[in-house]
């Protein structure tokens, strides 16, 4: 996605681990420029307290969040990002129940699923998994990512889309039966790059969180999509969650933006 900034983080082995175990970010403005202009109830947001709202993040849980109507169904590529810390609501001209902040891991992004109006409906990174929100657009930069990234469980199994034809296909490594990678549609939360990591030089951190592990390694149990030392482990189900990926995928999951979809099919 044209000239957006390509930021790398380097963070400590312990707070690696604490992911389950994304690239530079790379935005293109949509093709339409739509920016939607502020609901006509704006004055009504003003009065709401952010301080006094819980933060959507990869380390809360938010369970006032609406789930996602539509798991299975693949976003077209529009992602967000707030201007400012933000109100998150339940509905079109609802109530407010948490706050989102224009970084985390980086600038935050998130993949937008639904419009309405002058709002959008976007998937959010906090627990439980499928949560979203309502956000106001005339708060919002948009971009459009061209990339999907899809892992079929079944056939352990990640694939690479750009502009709508794959790039890629790669065997991977998947959660063991007792620790599953969840499944329906996530995003690539941020991104971890250091070329001095053996263990895994990217990681991907994605929007959504173990359903059996409520921590792993201090963490809050995110999982990601990340490489992995022994190339005996892809074709298997032997993760805590996460995706294990080979090192010609992992190259390529560099040139991924932050926000883009990722859609993981039931086994």
């Amino acid at each position: 996605m044209g000239s957006a900034p390509r930021p790398r983080a380097s963070w400590p082995i312990t707070l690696v681990a604490a992911l389950f175990g994304v690239s530079a970010l790379v935005l293109v403005v949509s093709d339409d420029g739509e920016e939607a202009t502020p609901a006509a109830s704006t004055p009504v947001a003003q009065q709401v307290d952010l301080k006094k709202l819980p933060e959507s993040s990869t380390f809360t849980t938010i369970k006032k969040a609406p789930r996602d109507p539509r798991p299975d169904r693949t976003p077209d590529g529009t992602v967000v990002r707030p201007k400012r810390v933000v109100a998150i609501y339940d509905d079109v001209d609802g109530t407010p129940f948490a706050r989102l902040a224009p970084k985390q891991f980086g600038d935050t992004w998130l993949p937008v699923i639904t419009r309405n109006r002058s709002w959008v409906q976007v998937l959010l990174p906090s627990k439980p998994n499928g949560s979203t929100g309502w956000l106001r657009a005339g708060d919002l930069t948009q971009a459009k990512s061209r990339y999907l990234v899809r892992v079929n469980l079944r056939d352990r199994e990640l694939e690479l889309f750009k502009d709508d034809a794959r790039i890629g296909r790669w065997t991977v490594a998947i959660g063991a039966d007792e620790t599953p990678t969840p499944t329906g549609r996530t995003f690539v939360l941020g991104q971890i790059i250091d070329d001095k990591q053996r263990f895994s030089p990217v990681i991907l951190p994605l929007g959504t969180h173990s359903d059996t592990l409520d921590s792993y390694g201090g963490g809050p149990g995110t999982v990601a999509l990340h490489g992995w030392t022994d190339p005996s482990v892809f074709g298997k189900a032997v993760s805590h969650g996460c995706v294990r990926v080979p090192d010609e995928a992992l190259e390529q999951l560099r040139s991924v933006p932050t926000g883009t979809p990722v859609m993981v099919d039931k086994a």
